[in-house]
Formats: structure tokens, C-alpha cells, sequence
């Protein structure tokens, strides 16, 4: 990408225009999500076809994200994520409309395919954006679209509550995060490529630079997944909780990751990547045992909550040491992403999996062992690049290069 010089108050504003284009990117999801229940009823699908259209977001995205470096190549960074972003929340109104489980499959993929390219776009501009301010924001970005998430499917809750039928709620919510998320971008970094710079292939494998580093976003999101999806089955099947202690258990691992996320960047920008990850590790393992000893209830919701404070930063500090690992940051994003909506997909089924053949407690054991691995493997994150993490001398601004 070209090498424009931003003035800090510049800087400043992209960095609020991209945590607003996260935050919506993150309100589509909740609104998504709180509507799947309704989605299933109209669609006619059983919980076990519901189970199989709901890989196909992941599906999708797994597909379509590496054509985002190539987009953002064409068309500048700033216009392809005005474009893709806009295909994203448009695509929130597909699914509603699906009739059957077919066209409910076909929608997911659609659905998942937009999000997962606007996800590396506006992560390889909010890398950008981190580089050029020398500082770490990637954490607080991922804190926005946890933010957004918790408005839409706020705002979802009402619209079910009230009996609202899924197709209008959605196709306002989609209005109006589309023209949110048009006007958020104008505010982004403009990157366009120089001539010299080599064209990204349509379609290709994680470069080498990301495998290490998707490896360690990989342990973090499967023990993400692991823990949203089974933690209040966990607590009434192997510890005999209520139904509203189980959902609390979920509720509080959620909130200790959003609330971690948004105040990562000021321990990041103090202790560094790779010191923040290797901590962040060695709670996650503890909150993983906490969890596998748990004899009470509370024992085992501290072990959650402390599984998400440990890994909250893991994935933002993975795509940030993407995006400075090689020549080509959104490639490198698109890598990471690629290997971390894989650990997404099958982290639930893999848990259900080895219970059935072992029991709840084992799994869990897996999860400790790879929350683990975060502490072992956070050298990874250290790139040539890592100046973001860690101020060093200012970079010239607009007005002292001249």
C-alpha cells in the first residue's frame, strides 16, 4: 500500500472511524443471533439441520477471505471496505427470507462469505491504523465489536420480546447499520496499492508468515468456542446448577471478554505482545483447571471468567502480528483468519465429540492444555513489526516532513 503521512488528529480520527466499522460489523452478528429461533421455525428445519446450516457461515467465510487482499488491491483499502461492509449488512436480511433449509444454507454461505472479507479488511485497516499511530489498538477494536454485538442482540431481544416478525426486523436493522457503516468508512485510512506491488492471488494457502501465528489465534478461539457453546452444559450436567446459574456462567465469560478486550491496548501498550499473551496463557490454563477441579458451581464460573480475560486479547494481537509478519498485511490477516474461523467451526463438535467418548471434564482438559500452549507458543507474535505494541521514536508527521 502506498505511504501517505497521516498528522496525529488524522490518525486519531481513522481510529474512530474503524472502531465504529467494527462495532457495526460486531451489531450484525447480534442481531443475527437473536433471531435464529425464529429463522429455525420459519425455515422448517429441525435442530439437527439448524446444526447443519449454521456451519455454513463459517463455511463462507473460510471461502471467500482471501479474495479480500485482492479487492483491497483493486479498489484501495478505504472503497473495498465500503463495499464489502455494505454486502455484509445487507446480508443480514438472507436468512430470514429462506423458506427451507436449502435456500437457509445458501443464504448462511452468503452470510458468512461477506463477513469474513469486510473481518480482514477492516482488520488489515485497523493493523494500518495501529502501525502508523505506534501504538497498540487492536484489543479496543475487538472490545468495539464485542460492543456491537451486545447492541444488536439487545436490540434483537426487543424485537423477539415484542413478537416482531424477523424479516422486518431485519430489514431495518440492515438500513441502518448499511448507512452507519457507509459513513464510518469515510473516515478510514485511504491505502491504495503502488504499481510496483505484486497482485494477491485469487485464491491461495496461509503464507508461511501466518501459520505460527494462526496456530496461537487458533488455541485462543477454540477455547472461546469451547467455552460459549458448553459452558452452561458444563455446569448442569457435571455440576448440577440451575438453568439460570448454568446461562449466567456464558453471560460472565462474555462480559469478562469485552470488558478485557477494551482494556487491552493500555497493558499491551505497557507490557508488550508477547508478555501480555504469555500471561494471558497462564490465566486461561488456570481458569481451564479451575474449571476441570470445580466441585461447586462458583469454583467453575472463576474458571470461565478467567479463561476469558486470558484469552480476550489473543486474536486481536494475532491479527496485528499478521498484518506486520510479511508484504502483504491483509493476506496475512485473511491466513490467520482462515485458520481461526476453522478452530470456530470445530471447536463445539470436537468438545461434544470427546464427551461422549470421555466426559465433559476431559474436554475441558483439552481446552486447559491449549490455553497452555498460548503461554508456550506467545514468541510467535514478535515480528519486525511489533513497534505498534511497544512506542518507539515518533514517525514524521504531515507537517515535520516537509
Amino acid at each position: 500500500m502506498s505511504e501517505v503521512v497521516y498528522d496525529k488528529s488524522r490518525l486519531r480520527r481513522a481510529r474512530i472511524a474503524v472502531a465504529a466499522v467494527f462495532c457495526v460489523h460486531g451489531a450484525v452478528t447480534g442481531s443475527f443471533a437473536t433471531r435464529v429461533p425464529w429463522i429455525q421455525e420459519h425455515a422448517s428445519v429441525s435442530a439437527g439441520m439448524l446444526g447443519l446450516a449454521l456451519a455454513f457461515p463459517a463455511i463462507g467465510a473460510s471461502v471467500a477471505m482471501p479474495l479480500a487482499s485482492r479487492i483491497s488491491h483493486r479498489f484501495g483499502a478505504r472503497n473495498a471496505l465500503r463495499g464489502l461492509l455494505a454486502l455484509w449488512t445487507l446480508s443480514l436480511i438472507l436468512p430470514s427470507l429462506a423458506p427451507n433449509l436449502l435456500t437457509l444454507c445458501a443464504a448462511l454461505f452468503v452470510y458468512g462469505a461477506t463477513s469474513g472479507m469486510s473481518d480482514v479488511a477492516m482488520n488489515a485497516l485497523g493493523v494500518e491504523t495501529e502501525t502508523r499511530m505506534e501504538k497498540s489498538i487492536m484489543s479496543g477494536l475487538h472490545g468495539m465489536w464485542s460492543v456491537g454485538a451486545l447492541i444488536g442482540s439487545a436490540a434483537g431481544t426487543v424485537a423477539a420480546h415484542l413478537g416482531s416478525d424477523a424479516r422486518l426486523h431485519h430489514a431495518l436493522a440492515a438500513a441502518a447499520l448499511t448507512a452507519l457503516g457507509l459513513a464510518a468508512c469515510q473516515g478510514v485510512l485511504d491505502l491504495q496499492a503502488t504499481p510496483e506491488e505484486e497482485v494477491p492471488p485469487r485464491f491461495s494457502l496461509p503464507p508461511k508468515s501466518a501459520l505460527l501465528i494462526g496456530a496461537v489465534g487458533f488455541c485462543a478461539v477454540f477455547a472461546e468456542g469451547a467455552s460459549l457453546d458448553w459452558s452452561a452444559v458444563y455446569l448442569r450436567d457435571v455440576l448440577d446448577s440451575s438453568a439460570g446459574v448454568a446461562a449466567a456462567s456464558t453471560t460472565g465469560f462474555t462480559l469478562t471478554m469485552a470488558v478485557a478486550r477494551l482494556a487491552g491496548d493500555a497493558v499491551v501498550n505497557r507490557f508488550g505482545a508477547v508478555r501480555t499473551v504469555r500471561v494471558g496463557g497462564v490465566l486461561a490454563a488456570l481458569g481451564g483447571l479451575l474449571v476441570v477441579l470445580a466441585s461447586h458451581p462458583v469454583m467453575a464460573m472463576g474458571g470461565f471468567a478467567l479463561l476469558g480475560l486470558g484469552i480476550a486479547v489473543v486474536v486481536p494481537l494475532a491479527f496485528a502480528a499478521a498484518g506486520r509478519s510479511g508484504p502483504n498485511p491483509s493476506q496475512a490477516i485473511a491466513g490467520v483468519a482462515t485458520i481461526t474461523y476453522t478452530s470456530g467451526l470445530i471447536a463445539p463438535s470436537a468438545i461434544g465429540t470427546l464427551a461422549d467418548a470421555t466426559s465433559l471434564v476431559t474436554s475441558f482438559g483439552l481446552v486447559t492444555l491449549l490455553a497452555f500452549g498460548l503461554a508456550v507458543f506467545a514468541g510467535v507474535l514478535r515480528t519486525d513489526g511489533r513497534k505498534a505494541a511497544r512506542p518507539q521514536s515518533p514517525r514524521p508527521t504531515e507537517e515535520t516532513s516537509r
